[in-house]
């Protein structure tokens, strides 16, 4: 990967994680539901007049919006609102990419080799670290919350794997804008109709939410994908944990303990394992023809 680049996708991996950091913050002035479909609405409506149609059939944008739009989301943000802190958020988050190999095993019939569950296993191992160390401090349902989106992304990343997408920017417009109504009538039949009398805070961390970490993150991530293989890219969002945790310690103080570095040590570590590939041994050199011999009746 070239300089610019890979300084690119560090800073991207940067952006996702102090991005848990600003959803907190829009916590403190929105219900989360709220949040969400004002996010999708504002990252969504406002693109559709620059792009086009998103290249797959409406049924795939339909599937996505469902699973990351309002389930991915939906949950992450009421667990986050129910006490789940920030660079924890983001750590079990990562957990995305375990589920997405369970699901595409059971749905897509991929195979399951022993490297892969290897990787699962230890990466599920640093799962019940992060449960056990939250579950006696902290909210265990906000846990399980945080988890169920994991598992949601995981179930959009299949669904988004058979749409195949040919534009990521333009497919991301269009599952916002159909991520955007059922989470503001959710919001409206579950929390209630809302005041929108948020402080100038709470409104640029919508702002950052949509157009910085959405469109533009999407964007970045779409232009990165056009020029290198997706086995290139994709280990860098593994990043995105160290730099949500360490942000939100800047910031908001959350203490990282010991027991969240061993998970956060295991976690990334049975990802990455899961999803390399081995190193295969070289083929043999053909042996050179003898100028000597003949062809042979």
């Amino acid at each position: 990967m070239r300089p610019r680049h890979l300084a690119l996708v560090i800073g991207l991996a940067a952006v996702w994680g102090f991005n848990f950091v600003v959803m907190q913050i829009g916590l403190r002035h929105f219900p989360p539901l709220l949040y969400a479909g004002l996010r999708f609405a504002l990252a969504g409506f406002p693109a559709l007049l620059f792009v086009g149609r998103p290249g797959v059939p409406w049924r795939w944008v339909a599937g996505v919006a469902a699973t990351i739009g309002v389930g991915q989301f939906g949950f992450l943000l009421v667990g986050m609102r129910a006490g789940m802190p920030a660079g924890l958020t983001s750590l079990v988050l990562q957990t995305q990419a375990l589920f997405t190999v369970v699901f595409a095993v059971t749905l897509l019939g991929e195979r399951l080799t022993a490297r892969r569950v290897s990787g699962l296993a230890v990466a599920f191992g640093g799962l019940a670290v992060v449960a056990l160390g939250f579950g006696l401090s902290g909210p265990i349902g906000a846990f399980a919350l945080c988890l169920a989106a994991a598992a949601a992304w995981g179930l959009g990343n299949v669904v988004q794997r058979r749409a195949a997408p040919p534009d990521s920017l333009r497919f991301m417009v269009w599952v916002s804008a159909f991520s955007a109504p059922p989470l503001l009538l959710l919001s409206l039949l579950l929390e209630g109709v809302p005041a929108l009398n948020a402080p100038v805070e709470g409104w640029l961390s919508l702002g950052y939410v949509a157009f910085v970490s959405t469109l533009g993150g999407f964007g970045v991530w779409g232009l990165l994908l056009r020029r290198y293989d997706a086995s290139t890219v994709a280990p860098y969002t593994l990043l995105v944990p160290v730099f949500g945790m360490s942000s939100a310690a800047l910031v908001t103080g959350e203490p990282i303990s010991w027991l969240d570095l061993l998970a956060a040590a295991l976690i990334v570590a049975g990802v990455l394992y899961a999803g390399s590939q081995p190193r295969r041994a070289p083929a043999p050199a053909p042996r050179a023809a003898d100028p000597l011999s003949g062809p042979t009746a």
